[in-house]
């Protein structure tokens, strides 16, 4: 049986993103942008060193709407984001979901999912708004 969500009901989910991440979401996506792969180039960036994709780090909100909460079963509507500060390899990636509206509609509930993903010290790296289907 599943628990029906509750505004202000949370999850949280953390993972370290590594040289084999970057490389392999580089492979799947075809996004080959030297400031993820190439260390001479990115080093003489604005980020004075390799980034991960951004979309990294929605695919991690994503796994933790889908796989935590609110659960597998989830369907994805959309997802706002704002990516804040470049995540580098080797950091620690802290996601954050947080139900912040319910709608109840004939057939299904849609919910509004706060979604917050930090650095291991703390700063915000992307923030955002998911629109979910809920199991049922």
């Amino acid at each position: 049986m599943i628990t029906p969500l509750k505004i202000g009901d949370s999850y949280t989910i953390s993972k370290k993103i590594t040289e084999e991440d970057v490389v392999k979401f580089a492979e799947v996506t075809g996004d080959n942008n030297p400031l993820h792969l190439d260390a001479d180039y990115a080093s003489k960036s604005m980020f004075g060193g390799r980034i991960a994709h951004g979309m990294i780090s929605a695919g991690i909100i994503s796994g933790a709407l889908g796989t935590g909460m609110p659960g597998i079963g989830t369907t994805y509507l959309g997802q706002e984001l704002s990516f804040c500060k470049p995540v580098k390899i080797g950091d620690t990636l802290t996601v954050s979901l947080t139900v912040d509206e319910i709608l109840h509609k004939k057939k299904f509930d849609i919910a509004k999912i706060k979604t917050l993903c930090t650095n291991e010290v703390g700063e915000t790296v992307v923030n955002g708004i998911a629109t979910v289907i809920p199991p049922q």
